[in-house]
C-alpha cells in the first residue's frame, strides 16, 4: 500500500547503512526470555511472568522518564536497570526524549553491564520511542536555531511536518529518530519501538489527515522490521485511548490495526500499545470506548480480541498514589504500602502484560523487586474494586 502523505524520495533505510559495526546485534528470543524466567523460579510468583508474541516477559517493568539530565541521574538509571533485571524484571522502556537522549544511554550502558554478568540482551525486552524533537544531552542556549540546524537545513524536517511545535512522525525524521536511539542504546535492534503520543498531530490535522500521516509511518516501521532494527512497533499515548466514545480525537484500536493490515498484510509487526493505567485513571478498564465486531469494550478488552499486547504507563501516577489511598483499597489489595498497592492495582488488571515503574535509583529497583514474589490480585478481588458498596 502507498500513503498519500508519504513523499519521502530516499530509500527508506538508508541512513541503515552508517551504524558502527560494534552496535549489540539481535532482538529479544523466545528461547532467551524462557531461560530468563527460568533464573527465577522458586522466586517470582506465578504469573509475574506473561506471554507476549511468543516472548517471556515480566509483569513488572523499568520505566526512565523523570529526572535530570546530570551525570549522577545517568549512573543511578543504569544502577537501577542493572539490579533491577537481576531480580526478575525484563520489561525495559524509554524514549529518545526522556532527559534529552541521556536515559536511552543509561540503559544502553545497563544492558552492556548485564551482559557482563550473564544476562544476554537477548532476554530482555528493550523499548523506545520516536516522535517528539529532543536535543542532545542537554538543553540548547538556542532551540530554535538547533532544531532548525540539525533537522531542517539537512531536510529531516520539512515545513508542516512538525505539530504542536514538537510532534513530527514523518518517515524520514522517524528514520533518523530511530537510528539515534540504536546509537544511544548501542544496540543494532529493539523489540519494540512506539510512536510517542501521536494524538499530538490531531492539535493541528484532520482525522484524514492524520490516518495518511499514519499510514507513512506504518509504511516506514515495517520497512524497519524487515530490516531487523525493530521486532514490534506501537503506539505509546497519554490521551489517545481514554477519551469517551465519539470523541474526534480517541484511538480507534480495530482501525488502527486494520491500518496496519492495509500496509503489510497479516504478517504486520504493529502489537503493542502503552498507556496510562493506574486507580485514578482506569479508562483501559472500564470505559467501553473501543468498537470490535459490533460490539463497544474497554481498551484491555478489545486489545485481546485484536491480539495486542497493552503495557502500563504511570501506575503510580509519578508518585501521587503512592500515599494517601483509601483504607478500603489496603483492605481488598493487601501489601504493606499505598505504593506497592498501586502497582498491584496495575499489573492485575485482566488481559495488561507489564506496568512500567520510574526506577532511577538502586534503592527503587529493590522496592520494585517486593512485588516479583508476590501473586497478582485474582480476578474477583481485582473487579471488586470497582463495585459500589
Amino acid at each position: 500500500m502507498s500513503c498519500p502523505y508519504n513523499q519521502d524520495s530516499r530509500a527508506p533505510l538508508l541512513y541503515f547503512r552508517f551504524f558502527r559495526r560494534s552496535l549489540v546485534p539481535s532482538l529479544a528470543t523466545p528461547e532467551a526470555t524462557r531461560a530468563y524466567a527460568a533464573r527465577f523460579e522458586g522466586k517470582s510468583a506465578p504469573g509475574h511472568f506473561r506471554s507476549s508474541r511468543g516472548l517471556t516477559v515480566s509483569s513488572l517493568g523499568i520505566g526512565t522518564y523523570l529526572g535530570n539530565p546530570d551525570p549522577a541521574t545517568d549512573r543511578g538509571y543504569t544502577e537501577a536497570i542493572v539490579e533491577a533485571v537481576l531480580g526478575g524484571i525484563n520489561v525495559l522502556d524509554s524514549a529518545i526524549n526522556y532527559r534529552f537522549q541521556r536515559s536511552e544511554r543509561s540503559l544502553g550502558a545497563a544492558i552492556a553491564e548485564l551482559a557482563t554478568r550473564g544476562v544476554p540482551r537477548e532476554s530482555l525486552l528493550v523499548c523506545t520511542k520516536g516522535g517528539y524533537l529532543s536535543p542532545d544531552g542537554e538543553m540548547p542556549a538556542n532551540a530554535r536555531d538547533y532544531f532548525a540546524r540539525e533537522y531542517f537545513s539537512k531536510d529531516i524536517l520539512r515545513p508542516g511536518d512538525v505539530a504542536a511545535g514538537c510532534h513530527a512522525m514523518t518517515p524520514r525524521f522517524l528514520e533518523d529518530q530511530l537510528g539515534r536511539s540504536l546509537r544511544n542504546l548501542n544496540l543494532a535492534s529493539v523489540d519494540v519501538y512506539y510512536l510517542h503520543n501521536p494524538e499530538t498531530q490531531l492539535e493541528e490535522v484532520s482525522p484524514e489527515e492524520f490516518r495518511n500521516r499514519l499510514c507513512a509511518a506504518f509504511e516506514y516501521l515495517e520497512s524497519a522490521a524487515s530490516a531487523g532494527k525493530i521486532g514490534s512497533y506501537g503506539m505509546a499515548t497519554w490521551n489517545g485511548f481514554r477519551q469517551p466514545a465519539g470523541s474526534p480525537v480517541l484511538h480507534s484500536l480495530a482501525e488502527i490495526v486494520a491500518l496496519a493490515r492495509e500496509v503489510a498484510g497479516d504478517t504486520h509487526h504493529f502489537g503493542f500499545v502503552q498507556l496510562p493505567v493506574n486507580l485514578m485513571m482506569p479508562e483501559a478498564v472500564v470505559l467501553p470506548n473501543q468498537r470490535v465486531a459490533s460490539r463497544e469494550l474497554p481498551l484491555l478488552a478489545a486489545a485481546l480480541q485484536l491480539g495486542v499486547t497493552i503495557i502500563a504507563s504511570a501506575p503510580t501516577l509519578q508518585g501521587r498514589l503512592a500515599r494517601g489511598l483509601p483504607a478500603s483499597l489496603a483492605k481488598t489489595i493487601g501489601l504493606s504500602t499505598d505504593f506497592e498497592r498501586a502497582i498491584q492495582f496495575a499489573r492485575s488488571a485482566p488481559g495488561l502484560t507489564s506496568a512500567l515503574i520510574g526506577t532511577s535509583r538502586p534503592e527503587h529497583a529493590r522496592a520494585n523487586l517486593r512485588l516479583v514474589g508476590e501473586p497478582a490480585l485474582p480476578p474477583e478481588n481485582f473487579w471488586s474494586l470497582f463495585r459500589e458498596e
